[in-house]
Parts: structure tokens; sequence; C-alpha cells
């Protein structure tokens, strides 16, 4: 059986990545859940060469260091991290902040619910989404894609 990528969390909140773990689990999500507090930590992860690099990212935005906008322009100017899909889930309903991500190359921009069944129900939807979505499986098909 082949191992699943893991799922990034770059999410300086405790108790919201908490939350993202805990419905992982509700959901029954077989992939790994590897969290960052900062851009800065999630880029040192990402970047290391003894690391399995995600199938997808899930981003807060208002984080210290290093912020969301901010790791995402480094990630999409990235050669080898930019086909990373990445889904901002923030508590941010700014309009610019929807605008910036989306033209920086976000994936997907979810508003984190306060209710937790919600919260449930926004994950799931994300899990089906990226779970049935083609990605790139192979470094030859990425170096097509990058050229």
């Amino acid at each position: 059986m082949q191992k699943l990528k893991p799922i990034l969390l770059v999410e300086d909140d405790s108790v919201d990545a908490m939350t993202v773990k805990r419905a992982m689990r509700d959901l029954q999500v077989n992939h790994s859940v590897i969290h960052s507090v900062n851009g800065e930590e999630a880029m040192k992860y990402l970047t290391s060469p003894d690391t399995e690099k995600p199938f997808v990212i899930l981003l807060d935005l208002n984080m210290p260091k290093m912020n969301g906008i901010e790791f995402l322009k480094v990630i999409k100017a990235h050669p080898e991290l930019k086909t990373i899909p990445v889904i901002v889930l923030t508590t941010s309903k700014e309009r610019q902040d929807v605008l910036d991500s989306f033209e920086i190359g976000a994936s997907g921009y979810m508003v984190k619910p306060v209710d937790y069944s919600k919260f449930v129900e926004i994950l799931s939807k994300i899990m089906i989404y990226w779970n049935s979505s083609e990605l790139p499986k192979d470094e030859h098909l990425l170096a097509e894609i990058r050229h």
C-alpha cells in the first residue's frame, strides 16, 4: 500500500490547529497532518531535502514572522514548490485578502466558521476535492509543467 502524502497546516493558533487535526480524525482522513506555526517554519519544512512534500497546504493568513500572504508569495515563486495547491483557511473576510490570495496563486479561500460541524463540513469538501483532483505525481510531469 502506497503511503499518502501529508497535509501541511500553517497555523499559529494552537486551538485552530487542534480543531483541524480533530476534524481530520473525525473525517477519517488518512493523510498525516504536519503543523507549522508560521510561514518561516513552513518554508524550512518544505525546503528540507529529507521531508516529503505535502499534497496540499492549508494556510492561515494572520501569523507572526511570515504571514500567509508573504508565505504564498514565496512558495508560488519557488520552482519546486509552486505546484503544491494552497488553500487559505482563515478568519479574514477582508475582500483584499481574498483578492490578494487568488492573485498570488491560492487554489481556494475558505473562512473558518466558529461552529465545529460547519468547520468539519468545509474540511470535508476540501479533502473530497483534492483527493479527487488529478495532481502531478512524478518529477518528469512536474518538470514539463514548470517549463
